[in-house]
């Protein structure tokens, strides 16, 4: 008796009869991933991403977003009779008194940075190499929203423990809504729900970061996959490759068990971060009280860089018919939308630029596209810029420095090296490719090897 004959294999002979299940995944199962290191960065954040959920279910069963006073009488004796909130109760009572709940908030914690810094990593690598040209405008899109869904993400996670430090992060981001020109008061009063610091915002604060954008970011990576298995992988030139195949390893069951081994790679480093490296020791805080900061308090990173821009706009601010711009709308908010604008748009700006509309599946080499790799070394230059003024109190104090001497060469830095390491990464792509110029295999068309995968 063959395995059709049995109960199992009738009942999925049947179905396939009815859904065509066994084509389609034939056809899946044999889809061609290109091998390089660069296309790991998408699905570390993914791994990332499942690490977040499952920490995030377990601490959601033991946190209470509620901002009721109680006193704490708790493990950790420092804080045995202080007022708080109860939210940071809450998260007092993870870290010392649940087994495993300071460990599971530490993964979260280590889990959110490599997440958002694998997008970002994806991202860049996805910008130097042109694979956001034609066909794959809509995915580049998308990741670029999945990118700024997540920073509101991660802000929101970091904001809901009410401790002093992320309190007074919340205390910013208050200011910087109310500083919306026409509209930002009353934006503050309803997020907040009445004067700051309000009441109720961390239950609105929790249902967000639990339900509505956990369920925004799974979609968009569900879309972000749905399109790159439509459209397949780009790949780098090379002999055999060409715009109408994809050369690799097949889905199964090479590429399947690599993943899997980087799925179970990526959990145990988490792991390892989360029980070795200390991060956020809220119990050294203290409770938020909004007439109190702690010194040197600075946010994670993917946020740090908004706070460098605040500290290194000068104090202007605009006035015109009868209507003021406060000094934080310039780096808080229009910073942002012009950065994310433009990310937004690149795609359309460059083919328009390069007057470039056809279709590519092959990547670039960042050294044959100059004034793109100029242009993308300078972001990220400015952008570490203003990382680094989002530390710079800290810097100076610990270096010895005038912090105003400081901020000032900061500034000046900010107008001048970013055009300096753009012009210069231009200089050496463009020296680079004619001394290494794409060869003429790489372009010719010659037949795929056998791990190849044609386009459909």
């Amino acid at each position: 008796m063959t395995h059709v004959d049995t109960p199992v294999g009738k009942l999925l002979s049947g179905l396939d009869r009815r859904l065509g299940a066994a084509k389609f995944t034939r056809s899946k199962l044999n889809y061609v991933f290109p091998e390089q290191f660069s296309f790991l960065f998408g699905e570390i954040a993914l791994y990332a991403f499942v690490a977040l959920v499952a920490t995030g279910i377990f601490l959601m069963l033991f946190y209470s977003p509620s901002e009721t006073k109680t006193l704490y009488e708790g493990s950790y004796a420092p804080l045995r009779g202080v007022e708080m909130s109860e939210a940071y109760r809450s998260v007092m009572r993870l870290s010392f008194d649940v087994r495993g709940g300071l460990l599971m908030r530490q993964i979260h914690h280590w889990a959110a940075l490599v997440f958002t810094g694998a997008v970002a990593a994806h991202l860049c690598r996805v910008f130097f190499t042109g694979a956001f040209r034609k066909p794959r405008e809509l995915n580049w899109v998308t990741g670029v929203i999945l990118l700024m869904v997540i920073l509101l993400e991660g802000f929101m996670g970091y904001s809901l423990l009410d401790d002093l430090l992320s309190g007074a992060g919340v205390r910013i981001a208050n200011a910087v809504v109310q500083s919306i020109p026409v509209v930002g008061s009353t934006a503050a009063f309803w997020l907040w729900g009445g004067e700051y610091p309000g009441s109720g915002f961390l239950g609105r604060l929790f249902t967000l970061h639990i339900f509505l954008m956990p369920a925004l970011i799974t979609a968009l990576i569900l879309v972000h996959l749905a399109l790159i298995v439509r459209q397949k992988h780009t790949q780098f030139p090379g002999k055999g490759r060409t715009e109408r195949n994809v050369v690799g390893t097949r889905m199964w069951p090479t590429y399947m068990t690599m993943s899997t081994g980087l799925a179970f790679m990526v959990g145990g480093v988490l792991a390892l971060m989360g029980g070795w490296l200390q991060i956020n020791p809220v119990w050294l805080y203290g409770p938020y009280d909004p007439f109190t900061i702690t010194s040197g308090s600075q946010a994670d990173y993917y946020v740090l860089w908004i706070q460098g821009a605040l500290r290194l706009m000068p104090p202007w601010e605009v006035r015109a018919w009868g209507v003021t711009v406060p000094n934080p709308f310039f780096p808080g908010i229009l910073l942002p939308v012009v950065l994310f604008g433009l990310l937004f748009a690149w795609p359309w700006l460059e083919a328009a630029v390069t007057r470039d509309w056809r279709t590519h599946h092959l990547l670039d080499r960042p050294r044959d596209r100059p004034a793109r790799t100029g242009l993308g070394v300078a972001a990220i230059v400015l952008v570490t810029l203003l990382l680094i003024a989002g530390s710079d109190d800290v810097i100076a104090v610990e270096a010895g420095w005038s912090i105003v001497a400081f901020r000032n060469v900061e500034r000046i830095l900010l107008l001048v090296l970013p055009v300096i390491a753009g012009l210069l990464a231009a200089r050496v792509a463009r020296d680079l490719s004619r001394a290494e110029p794409l060869g003429a295999d790489a372009a010719t068309e010659v037949p795929a090897p056998a791990s190849g995968g044609e386009r459909g």
